[in-house]
């Protein structure tokens, strides 16, 4: 087993997707705002990446921290897709009203390159720390050119981009690399074929979603001692009582049955719910930081303290009982 692991020293990041308008029109005031609170609060870890309102999130990321000692905080951003001018329609994304610029996929050596000094560009620093190859994934082969798969392009990166971040690695542009993905296939192949240091594992450990992270994510982690950072504990909104599951917004019905019945038994416990979400989520010993959104500045400083409240062992115990979370979860 490799000593390399690094080690992450934040247990709490910010994540850029809601900075980017990813659910609602953010103001820049209040995206500002709201990364002044997360500072404030003592966070110091950001992840970001060109996808997030199609360069907005890089850029007000880019406006608040340009000006902080480049040495007091932890950024990531991403790869895969490369940005360009729009010049017709603008393209149907997520995003509500993101930047004027349209994409397209390329996790090639030359567009990888490319990609971390657009970045850069756009958020007026001279280094990142960790990058993430973006949404190399099963979940996005509807969104890829027609006929190209998730596989097609995993042939690409194997050969073009994680070679080339192995190679920036060594430069010492990053500290490390990995996938920042919604499934776990891609993070178990790409451990079969590179030397990656880190991934950004997405929407796979919540207390409705995770038995799949503990039969094969956590042992894969544990085994090439990578480390792990898991994003998204609320399933983006679902367990911070927001109407929408994961970013598609599809609320399947076991899904929406097993959140409601969890939802009664916190209520019964008197859990805050969002709390008992990023305790769940952070646990685990492989998990070395929680990455969660913001779109106000209440929410950083409700966010960082969640480890010190105290939840009833019982709640987790009945939730276990009811089969609701698996028996060999992890809880605080």
């Amino acid at each position: 087993m490799s000593n390399k692991k690094l080690k992450l020293e934040h247990k709490l990041a910010i994540g850029g997707v809601a900075i980017g308008n990813g659910f609602e029109e953010v103001t820049d005031k209040r995206a500002q705002e709201t990364l002044e609170a997360a500072w404030d609060a003592g966070i110091r870890q950001f992840d970001t990446s060109p996808w997030y309102g199609l360069g907005l999130s890089e850029r007000r990321f880019g406006h608040f921290l340009h000006n902080k000692n480049r040495d007091e905080y932890v950024l990531s951003s991403k790869v895969g897709r490369i940005l360009k001018a729009n010049t017709g329609k603008m393209p149907e994304t997520m995003w509500v009203n993101p930047a004027p610029f349209n994409y397209k996929y390329d996790y090639s050596a030359e567009a990888v390159r490319r990609s971390v000094e657009d970045s850069l560009q756009r958020l007026g620093v001279e280094r990142l720390d960790y990058v993430f190859i973006h949404d190399l994934s099963p979940d996005h082969n509807d969104e890829y050119e027609d006929g190209v798969t998730w596989l097609d392009h995993f042939e690409v990166a194997k050969n073009g981009a994680m070679p080339e971040l192995t190679k920036m690695r060594e430069e010492g542009i990053i500290k490390g690399w990995g996938l920042g993905v919604n499934t776990i296939e891609p993070i178990l192949k790409t451990l079969e074929v590179a030397d990656p240091d880190i991934f950004l594992s997405a929407i796979q450990y919540s207390m409705v979603k995770h038995k799949d992270s503990i039969d094969r994510l956590f042992p894969a982690i544990k085994e090439h001692n990578v480390a792990l950072i898991v994003a998204a504990p609320f399933n983006a909104g679902l367990l911070a009582g927001k109407d929408r599951y994961n970013y598609q917004g599809e609320m399947p019905e076991d899904i929406k049955k097993k959140y409601k019945r969890i939802r009664e038994i916190a209520d019964a416990h008197n859990v805050d719910l969002s709390t008992a979400s990023m305790q769940f989520s952070y646990a685990p010993e492989e998990v070395d930081t929680l990455l969660v959104g913001a779109s106000h500045p209440r929410q950083p400083k409700e966010n960082v303290n969640f480890l010190d409240v105290k939840i009833p062992s019982d709640f987790w115990k009945e939730l276990k009982s009811e089969d609701l979370i698996d028996e060999r979860a992890v809880t605080p």
